[in-house]
C-alpha cells in the first residue's frame, strides 16, 4: 500500500504523519491543513472499506467499539441483541465479551463513564456514536481516526489532521504502535465498518432490494412499451 508521510517540522510538532493511499493531498473532503512550508493543503478522505457482508470484520469491529469508544461513548440505539442476532455472534459470547456496561443482552450501549465527568475532562460530553457514520460519513471518520499526531501542545497531547483541536484523544495510540501501518488501518476500517453497520443496520438489505427492484422496473419497462405502442397505433 502507498503512503504519503508528512513531516510537519514547519509547525515544531516533531510527528510523521503517515496518510494511508486513497488520502492523496488533493480537493478533497477531510479539510485542510498547513504544511510544513506554512502551505495550506487539502485533505481529501480515505475510503472505508465497508463490508457488510463480511461479518468477521464486523466482528472484529464491534470488539474495538466495545473496546476503545464504549468507555466513553455510547450507542443508545444500539442493542446489544441485535449486534448478537446480525452479526451472528453467539448470545453467550456477546454477554461474556461485549457487554461492559450492562448483564442485560437486551440493553442499549451505554458509555461507562458518566457523560457530566467526561464533560468537566473534555469541555464537552463525547457524542453518542449510534448514527456518527449517517452524519459525519464512514470516509471522513476512517480519515480521523487514521490522522492523529503527536502535539505536547495539547491536552492529552495528541491532535489531528481532519478535525484540529479535537477534544478526543488518541485512543488508538497503543494500538497503533503494536501493529504495522497495514494492520492498524485493517483494525480501523473494520472498526469504522461496524459504525456505518450501526447507523444502518439495514444498508447492505436496502441495497439489494433496491437492485432488483430496479431491474424489475427495467424489465417491466418493455411489455409497457409494446403495449402502449399497440394502444396508439392506430390514433392519427
Amino acid at each position: 500500500m502507498n503512503t504519503l508521510t508528512k513531516y510537519l517540522t514547519g509547525l515544531g510538532l516533531g510527528a510523521a504523519l503517515t496518510l494511508t493511499a486513497g488520502t492523496a493531498l488533493a480537493e478533497g473532503g477531510c479539510g485542510t491543513f498547513t504544511n510544513a512550508d506554512g502551505v495550506e493543503e487539502h485533505l481529501a478522505c480515505s475510503t472505508a472499506p465497508i463490508d457488510f457482508t463480511n461479518k468477521g470484520s464486523l466482528q472484529n469491529g464491534a470488539k474495538m467499539f466495545m473496546n476503545y469508544c464504549a468507555g466513553c461513548h455510547s450507542a443508545e440505539y444500539v442493542r446489544h441483541s441485535r449486534i448478537a442476532k446480525d452479526l451472528e455472534i453467539p448470545p453467550e459470547l456477546v454477554e461474556k465479551y461485549l457487554m461492559v456496561t450492562t448483564d442485560q443482552i437486551g440493553d442499549h450501549i451505554d458509555a461507562e463513564i458518566d457523560s457530566d465527568i467526561q464533560a468537566s475532562w473534555f469541555g464537552a460530553a463525547p457524542p453518542d456514536l449510534s448514527l456518527e457514520s449517517r452524519l459525519r460519513g464512514d470516509d471522513w471518520i476512517y480519515t480521523y481516526l487514521l490522522t492523529f499526531y503527536e502535539d505536547p501542545s495539547r491536552p492529552w497531547g495528541a491532535n489531528n489532521l481532519v478535525l484540529p483541536n479535537a477534544a478526543m484523544p488518541h485512543v488508538l495510540n497503543n494500538l497503533q504502535q503494536d501493529l504495522s501501518q497495514e494492520e492498524f488501518e485493517s483494525e480501523v476500517g473494520d472498526l469504522v465498518n461496524f459504525m456505518a453497520w450501526m447507523g444502518e443496520p439495514v444498508r447492505h438489505d436496502r441495497q439489494v432490494i433496491g437492485f432488483f427492484v430496479i431491474l424489475f422496473l427495467l424489465v417491466l419497462l418493455i411489455p409497457v412499451y409494446l403495449l402502449n405502442k399497440e394502444f396508439w397505433k392506430d390514433v392519427k
